[in-house]
């Protein structure tokens, strides 16, 4: 079975230098192939030879799509060094102040299965965390408190260890 690199006679198995990418809110981004293979999605789609034309990725909104092909593209087109790319790293993940957009990049993450940018942006999200008691971090994400007070202390008293 021949593999498929794009060196095949048939169309099934070629894999464009460029692959076009459809927003949910139909925003087209064309990308380079090496590029939207970190999607490990698109590049299982491509390699199934479904990416003849546009894929579409109706999870992910065009900001947000825009953001994971921007930090794809640096780890794939620049010829950084290692601690030049971390420092671009640290950089992009400063400057993701909206909550909105962060939760938007992990779910755009997890969908799209990039693994290490899925785990960079988790790792902003357990440092905004850090050192916070549960009604700051209920605050610092807008979460209600589902239980009333009664019911919390009881589930205190019930797990102390958890909080000791």
């Amino acid at each position: 079975m021949e593999p498929s690199t794009g060196e095949s006679s048939g169309s099934k198995n070629m894999i464009p230098r460029v692959v076009r990418l459809k927003s949910s809110d139909g925003e087209i981004f064309e990308v380079e192939t090496e590029v939207a293979m970190l999607c490990k999605v698109v590049g299982s789609m491509m390699e199934d030879g479904c990416a003849n034309d546009v894929i579409p990725l109706p999870n992910t909104g065009s900001k947000v799509l825009g953001m994971v092909i921007e930090w794809c593209r640096k780890r794939t087109t620049c010829n950084l060094s290692k601690g030049e790319v971390n420092q671009w790293d640290a950089e992009f993940m400063d400057n993701i102040e909206d909550q909105e957009v962060l939760f938007g990049l992990i779910l755009a993450a997890n969908y799209l299965n990039v693994e290490l940018l899925l785990s960079r942006l988790c790792q902003k999200v357990a440092r905004m965390m850090r050192g916070k008691s549960p009604e700051q971090i209920r605050q610092l994400f807008h979460i209600t408190n589902d239980y009333t007070p009664e019911e919390e202390e009881q589930i205190r008293r019930e797990n102390q260890w958890a909080f000791d």
